[in-house]
Formats: C-alpha cells, structure tokens, sequence
C-alpha cells in the first residue's frame, strides 16, 4: 500500500486509516458504481476531460447522478494529487451508489459515494515493452453486450476477473476474451490490435468492447500515418494469421504481444514494425499533450479555472 497516496472521500481529503466506506455501501455489496482509471504524467492528467466524460456516460447508463459536476471532480483530483505528491502517479475516481438498506432498488440510496485514489505510478516492466508479453485466449466469455453495455465502465468486475485468474493459470500476463459469437471481444483491462494483410485491426464496438481512451488515441494516430485500419468482426485465425499483436490500455499504453496461446499456440516478433511506430508515436502524443496542458494553465496538474 503507498503510504504517500492521496485520498478524497465525498467532500473532503482524509488519510488512509480514514479511507472507509460502509459495509452497507451497494458499490461493496453489489458492485453497484462506475468509475475511471487515469495516468499522470508530469502531474498532468492524461486525457482528463476525455476520462470524466466517459464517467458522465457510464454514471447515466445506470441510472446514477454524480455527486460532483465536472469541475468539482476537477478539483478534488487537484487536491489529491497535490496531497499525493507523485508528479506520474495511478488516479481512480470512483461513485458508488451510496450507503442504504439492503435491496436491489437504487432508490434506496440518498447519496452516492465519492471517491478519487492517487498513488505512485508503478508502471509495467521494460521488458513488457522490449520482449512482449504472453495473450491467453480463455474460455471466460465477455459479458452479452444486452444484458451488460459495455459502454458501463462498471465496478462490477467478475467477469475480468475470473478471465485475469484464468489466464494466470496458463502462464500468460493478459486473457483475450471473446464474445458470445465466438469473435474477438477485448482483454481483461485492454483492448487487442493485430496487423494483417496489410491492415491495422481491431474488434469494433458491435463486438461488446468498452472503447478505451487509449485505443481511440491509437487508432487516430494510426490514421493520421495513413494506416488502413479496420474496425470489424474477427476470430482466433485472424489473430493466428497476423504479422503482429499488441494491446492497449491507460497505464500499460501500448504493449507488443510476443506469444499468443489458446486454442492454438503462435509466437510472435514481439514490437514489430507497426507496432514500434505506434509505440514511439503514442508516446510523442503524450509528451505534446503534457506540454500543451501545462503551457495553457496555471498549475502543473493540468486544472485551469
């Protein structure tokens, strides 16, 4: 646990032994809340607006009114980050539905719970970069996109769970799950691109994937280089049949993926040639996005008034 980490709870900043919430909060008891992961670099918050609007989008699917409009979420991710200290740091802004009798009806709940975590950033090995990582196709099917929309960045996190565990079991550091249909759908806390016959590809949206940040920030940049890219339905050969594999997440940004095992087993390059350009590329976007944000406001955290 960092000891140094920022926490803000409701409407004030406490400390850890502080940071508690009801054993009658429905976010513990149902997984009832939504909430967004974010990277900062430099104590700039990457992509801040681009986060709280997903939030926004996520907390109206369910049904739940945030406790904060945009700029009040603004900030109390200022006053926890400057209390955490740690210029590239791990933010999470949390809602849960709120403390209340024991029961399904989100009425029951006056009030929802608010929460933002800062921490330092842990980022992932060099060697994720360099070597690649190991993919595991698992059986664990992605939620049905009609019971569940994926557009609900939900803290009900069992079936990521249980695919993160099985994928562990097979020696692999991310599962790729597919859907209902048998199609590639997204992994565990990322989303999967492969390159194939000349294309840049990756599940669309019809496929039951949350559309990640980072993956929107990929593929514009990837259109930018005049990659043709391609946004469809695919299966386990489409990945079998690629030249290069990568995933890409908010902390993780983009990582080559060297071995992909399931059904079947391929090894790949690790970084190929598409995949370091987007690499060197997404990180340029990341440099030029923190340049920008601390050039236009009055504080290194990126918050203008």
């Amino acid at each position: 646990m960092d000891e140094s980490a920022g926490i803000y709870l409701n409407d004030r900043l406490v400390s850890l032994a502080e940071a508690r919430v009801s054993v009658l909060d429905h976010g513990f008891l149902y997984g009832d809340g939504v909430y967004e992961t974010m990277r900062v670099y430099g104590g700039v918050v990457f992509m801040m607006e681009e986060h709280l609007a997903r939030l926004e989008k996520s907390a109206s699917l369910i049904e739940l009114r945030l406790p904060k409009s945009p700029r009040q979420i603004k900030l109390a991710i200022y006053e926890t980050l400057e209390v955490c200290g740690h210029k590239d740091a791990y933010l999470r802004v949390t809602v849960s539905r709120g403390e209340g009798p024991i029961g399904l009806d989100p009425e029951l709940c006056p009030r929802p719970t608010f929460f933002v975590y800062a921490g330092r950033l842990k980022p992932p090995p060099r060697d994720y970069y360099e070597k690649g990582i190991t993919l595991a196709m698992v059986h664990t099917r992605r939620n049905l996109m009609e019971a569940l929309d994926p557009q609900i960045k939900s803290l009900n996190f069992l079936n990521n769970i249980m695919a993160k565990a099985e994928a562990k079991k097979a020696g692999a550091h991310e599962a790729l799950m597919l859907n209902h249909r048998g199609q590639l759908a997204e992994g565990t806390t990322s989303n999967i691109f492969f390159v194939a016959k000349g294309a840049l590809c990756t599940p669309g949206p019809g496929c039951g994937i949350l559309r990640g940040i980072t993956r929107d920030v990929v593929l514009g940049i990837a259109r930018r280089l005049d990659m043709k890219v391609v946004e469809g339905e695919f299966g386990e050969e489409d990945i079998l049949g690629a030249s290069e594999v990568y995933i890409t997440s908010t902390i993780m940004e983009v990582v080559p993926v060297s071995r992909f095992t399931g059904g079947r087993t391929k090894d790949f390059p690790g970084a190929g040639e598409v995949t370091r350009a987007l690499m060197a590329e997404y990180r340029k976007e990341v440099s030029s996005y923190v340049e920008n944000t601390k050039a236009a406001g009055p504080s290194i955290w990126g918050f203008t008034e």
